[in-house]
């Protein structure tokens, strides 16, 4: 009987509502009176703090103040972030690309073939007039008056496996008398051909010029990328015409014929063609 006379009086206490009486100090009158019970006032704190907590965290999440809070990163500086590593990915992809084409061209001008099919062009690499034709019958009598003319071959159909390479006209670098054909047993990856003397060499595609220098062994070289993983190579020249990074029309004079570099015994052009980082044999291709 006491436990329960306890628990009565407990909540009898809780539940005892008490007057407060708002009254003026000079005339005693009654200004605010209500009642209240302890019960009532803990569930009313109970509500305040829910609402002051709840209002602000609200205020804090969709406003500005809460970039003021330590460690919490603000959302445009979030995106940002994301974007710039995105980013930075897509450009050590780019680089690295970059890097292996540049090593590529480097093995293709001393001559090493690469075993690989994963030729990387720049995206901002243009090519103009290319050579590339449509095989249609109203422009059968052109390409016979040009093939009579000695100036321009197309691809057979047993020269390649690719049809699109099919529709490829080459133009012949010089005129002149094949010394030297391919021969990648004994690594010669290209043709010699002499010529007379200061006579121009022409670009067999139309590309950019991705190499254009001087190297000890082949002397005066110029490198034109082209389209469909092509690489022409122009090797022992005596004066280039044509920089690094400058695009070229096929048929445009890139260079002069010439004696330069330690590997040349005499004045001529060795000519080089690639497909896909491989050497192929140019007399498939253009009728010296």
């Amino acid at each position: 009987m006491s436990d329960g006379n306890k628990k009565q009086s407990f909540w009898k206490k809780w539940r005892f509502k008490y007057r407060f009486v708002v009254l003026n100090s000079e005339t005693f009158e009654e200004r605010l009176a209500f009642n209240m019970s302890r019960l009532n006032i803990f569930l009313l704190t109970c509500v305040s703090l829910t609402l002051l907590i709840g209002g602000t965290t609200l205020i804090i999440a969709f406003s500005s103040l809460r970039e003021y809070i330590p460690g919490y990163t603000s959302t445009n500086i979030r995106r940002q972030m994301v974007s710039l590593n995105q980013l930075s990915d897509s450009l050590k992809i780019k680089l690295d690309s970059r890097e292996r084409y540049l090593q590529n061209i480097i093995n293709i001008i001393e001559g090493v073939p690469v075993d690989t099919t994963n030729f990387y062009v720049p995206e901002n690499m243009s090519f103009q007039n290319d050579g590339a034709v449509e095989r249609v019958y109203e422009d059968s009598m052109l390409r016979e008056r040009i093939e009579s003319e000695d100036r321009f071959n197309f691809f057979s159909s047993e020269s390649s496996d690719n049809l699109t390479l099919e529709k490829l006209l080459f133009f012949k670098p010089v005129d002149g008398l094949v010394t030297q054909s391919f021969n990648a047993d004994e690594k010669h990856y290209g043709v010699d051909v002499v010529s007379k003397e200061n006579e121009l060499i022409k670009s067999t595609l139309g590309g950019m010029v991705v190499f254009s220098s001087w190297t000890s062994e082949t002397g005066n070289v110029i490198a034109i990328q082209h389209a469909n993983n092509f690489v022409s190579i122009y090797k022992h020249n005596s004066a280039l015409l044509k920089q690094q990074g400058e695009t070229v029309t096929v048929g445009e004079s890139i260079a002069i014929i010439g004696n330069s570099g330690k590997w040349s015994s005499g004045p001529h052009l060795h000519f080089e063609l690639w497909h896909n980082n491989q050497a192929v044999n140019p007399e498939k291709y253009i009728l010296f």
